[in-house]
């Protein structure tokens, strides 16, 4: 009896779904093993997340989710037949084609011919309907299945959003002038040339200044005077330090405001001394560098033992790792941390309990990935030997073609890959990567993903005892740290075979005179007990702050073992750095004994003939200058000085920080904290604190806050005048004043419950409340009233369209009752996020929380960075929610995953996307009175560039919090591609691009 299939798929079809933009589909492996399509049973996709899973896996996936439909995939190997003269028949085009299918298997074209297979199955029965079947099939499972064949591969790295714009090129890179000023970058070292930043250093590309970026909101960055030079200089272009690789560097200009590219960035650095760009150049044109003059084939062949006749090896601890391009050393770490039995015990041993409690989307998940790769390399599974009929085919072929066919190719960890290296700026690429980076991020990860389990990585941690000695006092201290490598210096000068090393470079020298080939090279060999030697040999400290003294001095540092770990991992130093920044490595041998004594490396404490240090706290280091007018020891002030390294530590500068701590009595940091907000406009912020002498008239009495406070209970003295010219006294006058404004207020309340009654309306006199907004010089209490028989007090805050107003306007407390219901929002779905998948925590936690931050946000705009901080920490903790990821993770990097803009960047998006609605007549009319577009007197460039007035300065205008004041100053500072936007959608674009930028790269 024929099948209706329609019938048939009817109840499935809610679960079959059609791929999306931005859903990946993994046809090409197993989320639980290696199984592919090549291997015995195939590869089985879900149609609905789309995962793969091989034949032994996809019963657990029915049955934990209960998911029916699965594409079956097979791709069928055989070698190709040969015609009669001896040539490879040639190959059949098969129009059923898995596209971009990432497989195991090495294909040679010439000697192997495949065919691809797919089925559609349902589950549990098994029922199985060949693909394709146009004519039978629903119309949806037709174009759900034709999708999932021609997708992408998950493994292909994603394209950038729509709105985040490509990087543009630097009008300034091909005219730049530099000058020959004899600057040279060192390698390393570097500083702020006007203040103690060591961080967040941009270099000039016109004068070679090493300066710090700008502050941002969260405290990080640095004190600005990379701008400050350019306001100063107009030098246009700078580069940051810290990116700079053989790969390229990150450049912005201050003139065009923002990121831009400079194809003459190797030329450009090479003139400060900087040739590690040019490394690469090299490399590509064909020409190797110094190092790697003459390559190293004797030494690969003997690595590889070539000539010898070897044995393969199959089975259980045989398997090896593909390399997936630049890849090895994921596989040599890999390989290491499941040689030992510790690894092998927490997820291999453990195989069954953590695929059984994975979550939905196992290839999002840690200790799945570690367990799937662990049990690939130690079951042997994907290592075994070839059948008796395969051996008897390798005597009719050829030696290499053998090899080709029945070699083991390892398992791929494309999948973990993937995951360890999410976010992350250097793993998450395909360049070649340092394996011990590697091994210290997969420690962190496996430390991060074992809570309340047992930790592996614990097999390596220990302790290391650092010893610093005053060399003036004599006196000691001691500190601990935790470690999990110990990187050993390699002297040279140790090497056993100098004079073999001293012939050999006087031959060098002699062939490069001569024109000659070089000799053979000699290779330093070096006791391994020599580079233990080196560690343990003093290190001179030169900048020592001894407490002691209470100033600097000389100190020398040696470091010992506080506890040994179980398996100590070693790394030598074979790498340099020259003053061109290129990268050497020292050709060298060490020479290592089969038994190690490393008892004389143990740390033995604090001993009694040795005197500790005082601890006490270095005062603040300030930034050269020589100016006449700068605090002398004699005249310093009594200074908080613990308080001022909090603010300093929050990125402000060192000497605004010393006057906020001195000008508000030593009365802690967040007293400090708001003196720094209030006066941050002021031109001389970071000024040296200059105290006034004896014979300066000290502050009035009436700047004081506690005449200030009192001034402004007062009413306006203009109204306090007229009545006391009239010969009343003055407390009566301010007594009736006041009055005035009671009755004033309770006249207004009569007339608006008036109003309400002939509009069929009616106030409740009980739910009525006062919250009076004072401005300068008006009363702030005696303004209780009566309304309707009730009594009404001014209260200290209101509520109006659920936004919680105070008396000050400073939202303190609307902000309280944002940050409460959102962490009770993030409480609850903390709860739930074992059952969801990723992206619909991100759903759900953008629906009930960060809705909730954006709610009326505009209102926020003008706050200082304290203010919002609480917002941010929510933001924070639902980012690090939605990745599952533990608290005090780094969140710069999830956020920039998740496209979300921080508090500060969504307070001004909202507030320039009211401007541009003013700007355009769309918005209403109270907000397009606040805001003018700018129109020249005479015809000028700027007339079409959609500016702003900027309201004349007056005062307080740098601090206003005015949308009249606060959207022109912030619509400024917008490159004119924004301001100059044709639509609202395009401005929001654009405008999110160039926030994300300012704010998180």
């Amino acid at each position: 009896m024929a099948v209706d299939l329609g019938e048939l798929l009817v109840p499935y079809m809610p679960t079959v779904r059609v791929p999306r933009t931005g859903d990946r589909v993994f046809k090409s492996e197993c989320a639980f093993s290696f199984d592919s399509p090549e291997s015995e049973g195939g590869l089985y996709v879900c149609m609905n997340t789309f995962l793969g899973f091989g034949r032994e896996h996809v019963e657990r996936h029915y049955r934990k989710t209960g998911q029916s439909v699965y594409m079956h995939l097979k791709r069928h190997v055989k070698a190709k037949a040969t015609g009669a003269a001896g040539g490879a028949i040639p190959r059949r085009r098969n129009g059923k084609v898995f596209l971009d299918l990432e497989l195991n298997r090495d294909f040679n074209g010439q000697d192997y011919e495949y065919e691809d297979e797919a089925k559609l199955v349902i589950f549990p029965d098994h029922f199985e309907i060949p693909l394709p079947n146009i004519e039978e099939l629903p119309a949806l499972v037709t174009i759900a299945c034709d999708a999932a064949l021609n997708a992408p591969s998950a493994y292909k790295k994603q394209e950038p959003e729509s709105w985040e714009e490509e990087i543009q090129v630097s009008r300034h890179a091909r005219s730049l002038r530099q000058l020959d000023n004899g600057v040279r970058i060192p390698p390393s070292g570097w500083k702020c040339q006007k203040c103690v930043m060591r961080e967040n250093l941009w270099l000039n590309l016109t004068d070679g200044a090493v300066l710090c970026g700008k502050w941002f909101f969260d405290g990080s960055g640095g004190n600005g005077h990379a701008l400050d030079h350019y306001k100063e200089t107009k030098y246009p272009l700078a580069v940051k330090i810290e990116t700079i690789t053989p790969d390229g560097a990150d450049v912005y200009s201050f003139e065009e405001e923002e990121a831009v590219l400079d194809p003459h960035i190797s030329e450009h650095l090479s003139h400060f001394g900087i040739d590690k760009l040019q490394m690469q150049k090299k490399t590509e044109n064909g020409h190797h560098t110094e190092n790697n003059s003459r390559p190293r084939v004797s030494e690969w062949e003997v690595i590889q033992e070539s000539g010898m006749k070897l044995k393969a090896v199959f089975g259980s601890g045989y398997t090896g790792i593909k390399n997936l391009g630049n890849s090895c050393y994921l596989g040599t770490v890999m390989q290491v941390l499941f040689s030992i039995p510790d690894f092998q015990r927490m997820y291999v041993g453990n195989l069954q309990r953590i695929f059984d409690y994975s979550p939905l989307d196992p290839s999002q998940d840690f200790a799945t990935q570690m367990a799937k790769l662990g049990h690939g390399l130690l079951s042997g599974q994907h290592s075994k030997p070839p059948m008796k009929s395969e051996l008897i085919e390798q005597v009719m072929k050829e030696e290499s073609k053998v090899l080709n066919w029945h070699q083991q190719k390892g398992v791929p960890p494309r999948m973990l890959k993937a995951l360890v290296g999410r976010g992350h700026p250097e793993f998450s690429s395909n360049r070649q990567q340092d394996a011990h980076e590697f091994l210290l991020h997969i420690i962190n990860m496996v430390e991060r993903n074992s809570a309340g389990l047992e930790n592996p990585s614990d097999i390596f941690r220990f302790l290391v005892e650092e010893r610093v000695q005053c060399c003036q006092t004599r006196q000691v201290r001691y500190s601990q740290r935790v470690d999990y490598c110990i990187q050993l210096p390699a002297p040279i000068e140790a090497a056993t075979n100098r004079e073999e090393l001293m012939a050999y470079e006087t031959k060098r020298r002699d062939a490069e005179e001569n024109m000659q080939a070089p000799p053979e090279p000699v290779r330093a060999r070096i006791p391994f007990t020599a580079c233990l030697q080196a560690f343990t040999e003093p290190e001179n400290v030169p900048d020592f702050w001894s407490s002691a003294l209470q100033a600097k001095s000389a100190a020398v540092k040696t470091s010992r073992f506080a506890s040994f770990p179980e398996y100590l991992v070693l790394q030598i130093k074979k790498f340099t750095f020259g003053v061109d920044w290129v990268p050497k490595k020292l050709d060298l041998a060490i020479d290592v004994p089969d038994f190690l004594d490393l008892s004389r490396l143990r740390a033995i404490g604090l001993q009694a003939s040795e005197e500790e240090l005082p601890d006490l706290l270095p005062p603040i280091m300030l930034a050269e200058d020589t100016r006449d007018n700068s605090m002398s020891s004699i005249d310093s002030p009594e200074i908080d000085e613990a308080a001022v390294m909090q603010l300093a530590e929050m990125g402000f500068p060192l000497e605004a920080c010393r006057k906020a701590v001195y000008y508000t009595g030593n009365m802690g940091t967040e007293m400090a904290f708001n003196w720094i907000i209030a006066h941050m406009e002021e031109p001389d912020f970071a000024e040296p604190l200059t105290l006034p002498s004896i014979m300066d008239p000290g502050p009035s009495t009436s700047d004081s806050p506690v005449s200030a406070t009192l001034l402004s209970n007062l009413p306006p003295e203009e109204s306090i005048a007229i009545l006391t010219s009239m010969g009343f006294p003055r407390a009566h006058s301010i007594q009736a004043l006041k009055a005035t404004v009671a009755a004033r207020i309770s006249a207004c309340l009569t007339d608006i419950s008036q109003w309400m009654s002939a509009h069929h309306l009616k106030i409740n006199p009980d739910k009525t409340e006062l919250l009076f907004l004072p401005g300068k010089g008006s009363p702030t209490h005696d303004l209780t009233t009566t309304f309707n028989s009730s009594v009404l007090a001014p209260t200290p805050t209101a509520r109006n369209l659920g936004v919680t107003l105070d008396s000050q306007l400073s939202l303190t407390a609307n902000i309280t009752a944002t940050e409460r219901s959102c962490r009770y929002m993030l409480h609850n779905i903390r709860r739930i996020r074992p059952l969801l998948t990723q992206k619909a925590a991100q759903v759900l936690i953008q629906a009930l929380v960060i809705s909730r931050l954006d709610y009326c946000n505009s209102l926020l705009a003008g706050l200082p960075a304290k203010a919002i901080r609480p917002l941010q920490l929510i933001q924070n903790a639902a980012a690090r929610l939605v990745f599952s990821l533990p608290k005090f993770t780094h969140t710069t990097p999830l956020l920039r995953s998740l496209h979300w803009l921080p508090v500060a960047a969504r307070i001004r998006f909202k507030t320039l996307v009211l401007a541009y609605h003013a700007l355009n007549g769309s918005g209403p009319v109270s907000i397009r009175d606040m805001v003018t577009p700018y129109t020249p007197a005479r015809s000028l460039r700027s007339a079409t560039a959609n500016r702003l007035v900027t309201p004349a300065p007056r005062a307080n205008h740098s601090k206003s919090r005015l949308f009249a004041v606060l959207a022109p100053q912030w619509w400024k500072g917008l490159p004119t591609d924004i301001r100059t936007a044709e639509s609202l959608y395009i401005f929001r674009r654009r405008l999110k691009t160039h926030l994300f930028r300012l704010y998180l790269d």
